[in-house]
């Protein structure tokens, strides 16, 4: 038997033929191998887990099969790659009792080459999912078979390598996938623009700070504490179209609270009632460097939708972290250093003059239950003394400005105007509108502005008061 195959096999004889029908299953043997091993090694563990649990049914199916064979990744390698060498090794014997030697080594060098290597490698470059899960099974024998010498080989590359493990992706890295999955971006995606665009605002939502989103104290409309509602400062506060507004006393860096503009449905104009009479909430404080998702998470809450943003340093205590400090409800707005809590909560503050007025206009039965229930939250306070100097105030920011970020464009009501600061033309809703959503709110501010439809460059406003 043995000179059988020792003996070179005349051309077209049996024994050729015996040969040759060999050769061919030794080839077909390690392209499978070697198809095999790239198509399933290209998948990692986070790859099939995405797709068992957000592919198609199909791919779904076929991703569950081939998880548990490509867990152990050192171990399939050995497996495939032991079995590739054999066949190879195999082909070669055959090759030289069948031809000359030049011959042989002609044919494995090209013929061999382009059957074992490149075609099944780019069959399964393309179809590894589908290719890897139709010859599970044929793996799964082939890794019991050489288990014995496989085995070892993978454990001694787990000890020199480690065992495979895929990092997961950097927010850098998703918000670029994101960006090469858009229709935009020419490469066959189904994310439009605005998709894409929120999907990036939520992944840059933990790298921007209060500062990015919040308006600049300047620009920000307020009232005076002793500024009365007379006829010209309830017109003001409807033209400015917010639905809280921030009061300061002495200066408008000294924020004290804010006024809920549905609040005022109450008061009639003739009665001029000064706003320190009115029901003030104590608003939020966060520092300049919180991040915005944190903001967030806090205005879900529901205990504020405006927050003041304080400066971080100068005299402004700051935790051992290095961050703005957090403050705590309290008389004098007391600095804590526990950096993680949300500082204050919407504190009302009611007067003898709004309960005259909510018992002249038939809601004393609310009042009587408001007076019934004293809590935390609710006191009568002389609110000029609730300063806040020691703290350096430097913005608002509401929980609208963080969805602007998240959403990477302005957020426009019927309120809402745009003034070209080139041409100084009012713009429509209509059109602001349509250019908003053709560049985010950042690259837009350098060309546009947004006002109040008051036409004053001035935010803040002070009425006379009587002595």
């Amino acid at each position: 038997m043995s000179s059988y195959f020792e003996e070179r096999a005349p051309c077209c004889g049996t024994h050729f033929w015996i040969l040759l029908s060999m050769c061919s299953a030794f080839v077909l043997f390690a392209a499978i191998t070697s198809g095999l091993s790239l198509g399933l090694l290209s998948f990692s563990q986070v790859d099939l887990e995405v797709l068992v649990k957000a592919g198609q049914p199909k791919i779904q199916k076929n991703a569950a099969k081939i998880m548990s064979i490509v867990k152990n990744e050192h171990l399939l390698l050995c497996t495939l790659l032991i079995a590739k060498s054999m066949a190879l090794e195999g082909v070669s014997v055959f090759l030289e009792k069948m031809f000359p030697e030049w011959l042989s080594v002609l044919i494995a060098a090209t013929i061999l080459g382009l059957t074992a290597e490149i075609i099944p490698q780019a069959l399964c470059s393309q179809y590894g999912l589908s290719v890897g899960a139709a010859m599970s099974p044929f793996v799964r024998v082939l890794m019991m078979v050489f288990f014995p010498i496989a085995y070892p080989l993978s454990k001694l590359l787990d000890w020199l390598f480690g065992k495979g493990h895929t990092a997961l992706l950097g927010r850098a890295e998703l918000k670029t996938l994101v960006h090469l999955h858009a229709i935009e971006a020419g490469k066959g995606g189904e994310l439009s623009l605005h998709e894409t665009r929120i999907i990036a605002g939520a992944l840059d939502l933990t790298q921007k700070t209060a500062k990015d989103a919040m308006t600049p104290i300047s620009e920000t409309f307020s009232l005076d504490i002793n500024s009365k509602l007379d006829m010209h400062t309830m017109g003001l506060i409807m033209s400015i179209g917010h639905s809280r507004i921030p009061v300061y006393s002495g200066k408008q860096t000294n924020i004290v609270g804010i006024i809920l503009v549905k609040n005022l449905i109450f008061c009639h104009h003739e009665d001029e009632m000064p706003i320190k009479f009115m029901t003030i909430r104590r608003v939020p404080r966060v520092g300049e460097d919180w991040p915005l998702y944190d903001i967030l998470n806090q205005f879900k809450k529901g205990q504020s939708h405006m927050a003041v943003v304080l400066k971080c340093g100068g005299n402004i205590r700051t935790a051992a972290t290095g961050h703005c400090p957090s403050f705590e409800p309290g008389d004098h707005f007391r600095i804590s250093t526990d950096a993680s809590n949300w500082h204050s909560q919407e504190t009302e503050y009611y007067s003898a003059t709004l309960k005259s007025v909510m018992h002249r206009e038939g809601d004393s039965d609310l009042l009587q239950r408001r007076s019934e229930q004293p809590d935390a939250s609710s006191s009568f306070e002389n609110l000029e003394s609730l300063s806040t100097e020691v703290e350096e105030v430097i913005g608002i920011i509401t929980l609208e400005d963080v969805m602007e970020e998240l959403l990477q464009e302005d957020i426009l009501d019927e309120t809402d105007q745009y003034v070209d600061v080139h041409q100084n033309i009012r713009i429509k809703l209509e059109h602001a509108r349509r250019v908003s959503s053709g560049s985010s709110r950042r690259a837009s501010s350098t060309r546009q502005q947004r006002r109040s439809s008051d036409a004053s460059r001035v935010f803040t406003y002070v009425s006379s008061v009587s002595p």
